[in-house]
């Protein structure tokens, strides 16, 4: 029996890889004979780099970088064996790398992550997927821009600040000296929202309080985002405000999209048709996959929905595993999913539950292995 293992990681508790390891003892310890392949997977967001490098055999290298504030630090990325780039830009320009108290998206930047994506152009990387979950930035890019050649100038043609703050000042953008590499790069922006640059949906309205903005800083966001895109216009002859996703990562798509081909991907399709998914699923039996909570939103382009439909598609049945259930979770069930199985198997603290997800995890494929097996047998 071939039973394809693809979970996503399980918030603050396991990685990807973790659990699909634990889910494999669970399986073996029912089924010692069958054939496990796995395939931990990820939405674009955090473990995107773990995941793929795992699956598709790739090697995981670390850059020094600029943090969000200036701070350096060592942000790990992957390269995968046809010679893609794997990049998060959490690892760079992440919100966790930004203590509560300086939270301030006028002043952070996406410089790190501009530095990573010159590194994979170092490495000969003509493909990039950039997972852009769990930014710190509301900067349209203006960080990475710099770092990669755009002169990003006041009305004086001094460099403004590459952030948010420095847009309000931004006069001229000059293209002359980007990196010519990235005309033959084609950039995979992994994300699962399709906002604007813009507007009452773009990257100032809805995800400028996430990273710390109240209501005056999300007006003053809007205004240096209106500023870049008015500029770019002038400067450059390119709308980067209206395409679908163009305000994700505070505008880092919108930004990029000035100086390389850059493509917005839900970012589950992505990760799924870099691992060749679908190949996998041929000759397999049943799927395990799993997240740590499973609700209504879990259909909404997240990782299990995507893994459900092609396995739909292969007539390979599907079983979630999940940490808790949330409401609306039976709509799982029409887009694809078989079953659902929480690995609690009893009321415990959440504090003990997340320590001990390796072995839940493990517990909970078994029972869920002898159930399926049961089903073939009536």
């Amino acid at each position: 029996m071939k039973i394809l293992i693809a979970p996503d990681s399980f918030k603050e508790s396991i990685s990807a890889a973790k659990a699909a390891e634990a889910i494999a003892r669970g399986i073996r310890d029912v089924l010692p004979a069958a054939e496990t392949v796995l395939l931990p997977i990820a939405d674009g967001g955090e473990g995107t780099v773990e995941a793929l490098v795992k699956a598709a055999g790739g090697r995981l290298v670390s850059t020094a970088v600029s943090g969000p504030l200036g701070d350096e630090v060592c942000a790990p990325w992957g390269i995968l064996p046809d010679g893609t780039g794997v990049i998060e830009m959490a690892a760079a320009s992440g919100l966790p790398l930004v203590p509560l108290p300086r939270r301030n998206p006028l002043l952070t930047s996406t410089l790190g992550t501009g530095q990573l994506i010159r590194a994979a152009l170092d490495q000969g990387c003509t493909r990039i997927i950039l997972g852009v979950g769990g930014s710190a930035t509301n900067d349209g890019g203006a960080g990475a821009l710099a770092v990669l050649g755009a002169a990003l100038l006041d009305e004086r043609g001094r460099e403004i600040s590459p952030n948010a703050q420095g847009l309000l000042d931004l006069h001229t953008i000059d293209t002359n000296n980007i990196d010519p590499r990235l005309a033959k790069t084609r950039i995979e922006v992994a994300s699962d929202v399709d906002n604007p640059l813009l507007g009452p949906r773009g990257a100032a309205a809805i995800f400028g309080p996430q990273k710390g903005a109240d209501p005056a800083m999300v007006s003053v966001l809007e205004q240096a985002l209106t500023r870049l895109a008015e500029v770019v216009r002038n400067s450059v002859g390119k709308d980067i405000a209206s395409f679908p996703g163009s305000g994700a990562a505070g505008g880092l798509a919108a930004g990029l999209s000035i100086i390389s081909p850059v493509v917005v991907r839900p970012g589950i399709e992505l990760v799924l048709d870099t691992i060749n998914f679908a190949s996998h699923l041929q000759g397999a039996d049943l799927v395990f996959t799993g997240e740590g909570k499973i609700d209504g939103q879990s259909v909404m382009g997240k990782a299990l929905s995507g893994i459900a439909r092609l396995a739909g598609q292969a007539n390979v049945p599907v079983i979630a595993l999940c940490g808790a259930l949330g409401p609306g979770y039976q709509e799982v069930y029409s887009a694809g999913v078989t079953a659902v199985q929480p690995i609690v198997p009893g009321p415990m603290p959440l504090e003990q539950a997340l320590a001990q997800a390796d072995s839940l995890l493990e517990a909970a494929a078994g029972r869920a292995m002898r159930i399926f097996l049961a089903g073939r047998q009536i």
